[in-house]
């Protein structure tokens, strides 16, 4: 359970990061969602302990992430986005040696490493430097080291940025095989879309929408959305873009018009944000 009360986060600057941003989170995987300088990865960093808020509360599992944060420690793992192996180990020397430092043993550390890697389909890799392997393998290997701490909650701060299609559906699937609670940022809506079980949106450090993917979407049951550029009547504009929300049996007549036409997806809440939608 990650609960926070009136967060908030102000740099020395006088920017805020989070302004009394009002969480509670459960799910088995929540994905926290938002614009780049939202406040995600502020976020993740006070809820794993990393960084002191400027007020409020926040919990992890209960426990205090300023007064009781060497308990929250020992309970979570977290993986920042900026992560980056040294190069020189083995994929299976630095999960051994991860484990080693949260205080196992050197043997059970190696049987515990060895496992996760097999589990995530690095076992022909796992005992080559890890600079000789692919960006996906690498984010794996991140994942690895959360499956073998066997944590109570993972913190993964956008887990596939800059990775190809197919290392991000094979660190997606390294993902669902994680047994801990996992809170995730990502820019990525189909990431959001298909990994998590809820979802937190949240823009200028506040919480906007939370509920699980298909709740956020009902909204748009029985609409498409249409895209011209340039201006349109009644249309969000976005830069040269303008965006509509029509119902399906309006399609044909938007084609006409010039329009393209697209699915829905978990962008639309972005978009759609406190503009009513054409009945």
């Amino acid at each position: 359970m990650i609960e926070t009360e009136k967060l908030t986060k102000r740099y020395s600057d006088g920017n805020y990061a989070l302004r009394e941003l009002n969480i509670s989170a459960s799910e088995k995987i929540t994905a926290i969602i938002g614009r780049n300088g939202a406040g995600k990865t502020t976020l993740i960093r006070i809820l794993s302990t990393q960084l002191l808020p400027t007020s409020g509360t926040a919990r992890v599992n209960g426990m205090d992430v300023i007064t009781e944060a060497g308990s929250i420690r020992k309970s979570i793992v977290s993986i920042p986005q900026e992560a980056a192996p040294i190069g020189i180990l083995t994929a299976f020397e630095q999960v051994k040696l991860y484990l080693v430092g949260r205080g196992m043993s050197f043997k059970d550390a190696a049987q515990s490493a060895s496992m996760a890697l097999d589990e995530l389909d690095l076992r022909e890799a796992k005992h080559y430097p890890t600079d000789t392997l692919s960006g996906g393998m690498k984010r794996k290997m991140f994942v690895a080291m959360a499956l073998a701490a066997n944590a109570e909650v993972v913190f993964l701060d956008e887990p596939t940025t800059g990775l190809d299609p197919i290392s991000r559906l094979e660190v997606w699937s390294a993902i669902r095989r994680i047994g801990s609670t996992v809170i995730l940022t990502t820019h990525y809506m189909e990431e959001a879309e298909q990994l998590s079980n809820e979802v937190i949106l949240i823009d200028n450090g506040r919480s906007l929408e939370h509920g699980t993917p298909a709740d956020l979407l009902s909204r748009f049951r029985g609409k498409i959305r249409v895209e011209i550029n340039g201006q349109c009547e009644d249309c969000i504009h976005i830069g040269s873009l303008s965006v509509k929300y029509v119902n399906r049996e309006m399609a044909d007549r938007y084609i006409d018009m010039g329009f393209a036409i697209r699915p829905i997806t978990l962008e639309d809440i972005f978009i759609s944000r406190g503009v009513s939608i054409e009945s």
